[in-house]
């Protein structure tokens, strides 16, 4: 008996995905980014918020070494006479200048003459400098147009509203001397330090003793990462502003006992500005 061989018939199945289901799987994927991008970000804000923290408590670090070497704090702005005009007309030296060799920047102070003056020609190469620990990370649309170096920290001149001159009740001001005595208030009571958010579009930078490296208790003003910043008005020369950082909704200060401490922008008016004056006899437990 023959048997005739049968062919065997194979079936052939091709797996592809459709157009409806590709769709599909991109928008999960876009959803997922959607969910995912914001954590990223705030991730990112957080560990520039730490950085900022630890600028601050560097800096506390600084002003504490300069107080125990010369028994006061450094002068908030070094000028023959007052109120400060935010304008590059004067001698106009910061506090920021003072603390060079005490934040490891020796090369830049031994550039610094101070006899003559922020605005001289002599001292343009040092104050154009960068300095990071000057800087905040959260602040990273400040621009630099290679005249002068800016700062996100500023010295406290005062509790409200008013010019820069030697009868201020903050802790940095025209030619002060404030030694920790001198804050009746106590130092975990009265703000030091605190963030701003630079105005690149005039400012005088870190070495002014302006506006642009001192600030007030005045409302703070924080501003979104991206947002415009609104310029002082620069015919008003004697308004200095208050403070205010990117962070959302806080604003990072350094006290005078060395502690930084976030603020938020909607703390109570009073009790903000009984932490700007060093005495002014307010009984602030933890209100704050």
């Amino acid at each position: 008996m023959s048997c005739l061989s049968q062919p065997h018939s194979r079936v052939s199945h091709r797996t592809a995905f459709t157009l409806v289901e590709l769709l599909v799987v991109v928008a999960i994927i876009g959803i997922l980014i959607s969910m995912l991008l914001p954590a990223v970000q705030q991730v990112r804000e957080a560990a520039r918020r730490v950085s900022c923290v630890n600028n601050m408590a560097q800096l506390g670090i600084a002003l504490h070494n300069y107080e125990f070497g010369h028994e006061h704090l450094p002068p908030g702005v070094i000028n023959p006479t007052g109120p400060i005009l935010s304008q590059p007309i004067g001698q106009h030296v910061s506090f920021l200048v003072e603390l060079l060799p005490y934040i490891e920047q020796s090369g830049i102070a031994n550039r610094f003459d101070k006899s003559l003056g922020t605005y001289a020609p002599a001292n343009a190469p040092a104050r154009e400098q960068i300095i990071s620990l000057y800087e905040c990370p959260s602040d990273y649309f400040m621009a630099y147009d290679g005249t002068a170096g800016l700062t996100n920290y500023a010295g406290c001149h005062h509790s409200t509203e008013a010019p820069i001159d030697i009868d201020n009740n903050g802790l940095l001001f025209l030619n002060s001397e404030i030694s920790f005595g001198d804050i009746h208030d106590g130092s975990s009571n009265t703000i030091l330090i605190g963030e701003l958010v630079a105005d690149e579009s005039n400012s005088l930078g870190w070495a002014s003793g302006t506006r642009a490296s001192l600030r007030n208790t005045s409302p703070i003003v924080g501003l979104a990462p991206g947002a415009v910043v609104k310029p002082i008005p620069t015919t008003n020369l004697k308004e200095v502003g208050g403070f205010g950082s990117r962070h959302f909704s806080i604003t990072n200060f350094c006290f005078a006992d060395g502690r930084v401490s976030s603020i938020s922008d909607s703390i109570d008016t009073i009790v903000y500005q009984n932490l700007g004056d060093r005495s002014d006899g307010a009984m602030m437990g933890e209100s704050y």
